[in-house]
């Protein structure tokens, strides 16, 4: 839960770097709170909560995964490779999973030596 809220606090801070464990965990909690949120809209039969939760998370998400290729030495502007159908989304997702570069980079110090 601390990863989650630290990546709420840094709302849109898109400089600097993020860990994986930083990234992944947000990720789920994100996924978690959304199903619930998904479940409790669909019993009461409004969607809306569930709407508004995404669109509150939408620019912690890109932020921190902005941070999280800042942390493999790439540019933000990566992000854009997931507009590409299926090849897109898995170069993506092995930037995601893939280690980041160990001391400093151009996009600051190393997350994991602080």
């Amino acid at each position: 839960m601390e990863w989650y809220l630290g990546v709420l606090k840094q709302y849109a801070v898109f400089r600097g770097r993020a860990r994986r464990k930083e990234y992944w965990m947000f990720i789920l909690f994100n996924i978690l709170v959304a199903l619930a949120l998904g479940v409790v809209g669909a019993l009461i039969g409004n969607m809306l909560l569930s709407n508004l939760y995404s669109l509150a998370v939408l620019v912690p998400g890109l932020a921190v995964a902005v941070r999280r290729l800042h942390d493999t030495n790439r540019s933000g502007w990566w992000l854009l490779i997931n507009l590409i159908p299926l090849v897109g989304v898995l170069v993506f997702l092995y930037f995601m999973v893939s280690e980041g570069e160990r001391g400093a980079n151009r996009f600051g110090e190393d997350p994991k030596g602080a």
